[in-house]
């Protein structure tokens, strides 16, 4: 068996265009051992038996519990069988740093940003001891066990978002001293509701509210995005939306997993936006990991269509104070018939208690955030700071293109994401052949390929840190890319 061919479609594929493909989303399956090792020198022995607890209650509670008590406390049916298996070198490629570089060219892969697996759902850890101690050691690890490999991998640091300060210091360490350069953030924290932890102790962990760092947070998350333009990172996200709203179930996986990293996402993409953050910060690049990018376009076109008409100008249509009562009493006397008989004297009471006069002029503007004056201010707030992680094989990638169907011409940024490691990738050799798919099928462009692929993955990780692929593989093309001297798409 060789671990090392080009025979397979996807190099194929690669060989024939003329830009390097670079994967925005690959992921590692991390080596438990090594990863308790890193765990006991940061944090000592006491806390490798609490994560051990912490993983141990998160990942089998669920099946020590009968069906009966599976209804009765409703705990969400999380990810079983995620992981490949019967492609047993795929399975092994995850998890070992140099089979997957040696592997690359036969994956059609130049270059590969490795986002962690079991470290995901650390920075939501509750316990703060723990978490912030379990985030360095992975980041330990990722940072020593990838070291080598630079040229064509780099892993993803994890930043916990409790508060502010947390965020910066594991950003200034994981960026200063480990010399990570690509960073994936907590996408929302789980808070109490004060006024229910306060009379519900024990309901608290039930009751609480979504903090997404923009709209609403509890804490101003300004010093940490300033943090980021400093130290020259795209923040990026790849938290789920499983386990509140609608994807509670307490027996079906695949119910509570469609859609779930498009419910997160959309959740703090939304609150970012209309919490101004791209407006003060117009240079920083927000990713947004696995979720597609249908979402991502209907909320763009949600906020123009709503700004459209909830705007300042467009309020006057909705403002009780312009009201003509002598006139809307006529016309419910003149055409109310027996529906209105007797009734008319209570029409204005009852209106005032379905539409109240009593708003705040200064909150009235729900954009004001964002100082929009005209729809095109969205979209320059919108299309150049978002991106949006897609997998190869989604039809509605095409969507991101699509300047008829999205508002004002915009072609969102969409970033090619392999997902090598998780059970929707049974063969990592067809992720590449499956991207290439939607130009065959003629949905997509040669360049607009050569935007998922490698266009975008540029602009995003290179927008602020233009040494980011510097020593790599496609160090000279990335160059040519941002000196504007992009190469045609194929050859031959």
């Amino acid at each position: 068996m060789t671990t090392n061919t080009q025979t397979s479609k996807s190099a194929d594929i690669r060989a024939r265009l003329n830009h390097p493909v670079i994967d925005s989303d690959g992921h590692m399956i991390e080596f438990e051992p090594a990863i308790l090792d890193s765990l006991k020198s940061v944090g000592g022995s006491s806390l490798v038996e609490l994560f051990q607890s912490w993983a141990n209650e998160s990942l089998f509670s669920w099946y020590r519990l009968s069906p009966e008590e599976r209804q009765d406390k409703r705990p969400t049916r999380i990810t079983w069988w995620g992981i490949p298996t019967k492609n047993t070198l795929d399975r092994a490629t995850a998890s070992i740093p140099r089979l997957l570089y040696d592997r690359l060219d036969e994956f059609g892969l130049d270059f590969a940003v490795i986002y962690p697996t079991f470290g995901l759902p650390v920075p939501h850890i509750e316990n703060d001891e723990l978490r912030r101690a379990t985030c360095r050691a992975f980041n330990e690890y990722y940072a020593e066990t990838y070291r080598e490999y630079s040229d064509r991998l780099t892993p993803a640091a994890i930043i916990p978002m409790s508060t502010p300060d947390e965020a910066i210091e594991e950003l200034e360490h994981a960026v200063r001293d480990l010399g990570l350069k690509a960073i994936v953030c907590a996408g929302f924290m789980r808070r109490p509701i004060p006024a229910v932890a306060r009379e519900y102790p024990g309901a608290a962990g039930q009751a609480f509210w979504l903090d997404t760092f923009g709209l609403d947070s509890a804490y101003d998350y300004d010093p940490f995005w300033s943090k980021c333009v400093e130290l020259k990172v795209a923040p990026s996200f790849h938290s789920s939306g499983m386990g509140w709203g609608s994807r509670t179930s307490p027996t079906n996986y695949m119910y509570n997993h469609i859609g779930m990293f498009g419910a997160a996402g959309e959740a703090l993409c939304k609150s970012l936006f209309m919490g101004g953050v791209t407006r003060r910060f117009p240079n920083l690049k927000f990713g947004f990991l696995e979720g597609g990018v249908g979402w991502a376009c209907s909320l763009y076109a949600d906020l123009i269509g709503h700004w459209d008409k909830r705007n300042l100008k467009s309020l006057e249509n909705l403002d009780p104070g312009n009201l003509d009562q002598e006139l809307l009493l006529s016309l419910f006397r003149r055409y109310g018939g027996k529906m209105v008989q007797g009734k008319l004297d209570q029409l204005e009471e009852r209106a005032a208690v379905m539409i109240s006069h009593r708003e705040d002029p200064a909150t009235l503007d729900e954009f004001r955030a964002c100082q929009i004056e005209r729809a095109e201010d969205i979209r320059d707030l919108f299309v150049p700071n978002f991106y949006f992680g897609c997998e190869a094989d989604d039809p509605l990638n095409a969507w991101a293109f699509d300047t008829k169907v999205n508002p004002l011409g915009a072609r969102l940024k969409v970033l090619f994401g392999s997902d090598i490691g998780h059970w929707d990738v049974p063969d990592i050799t067809e992720v590449v052949e499956e991207a290439y798919e939607l130009v065959e099928k003629d949905v997509i462009t040669e360049s607009d390929l050569k935007d998922f692929v490698f266009n975008n993955p540029v602009s995003f990780y290179a927008g602020l840190n233009s040494d980011f692929f510097k020593g790599t593989v496609v160090e000279h093309e990335v160059e040519k890319k941002l000196a504007g001297r992009d190469r045609p798409t194929l050859v031959g």
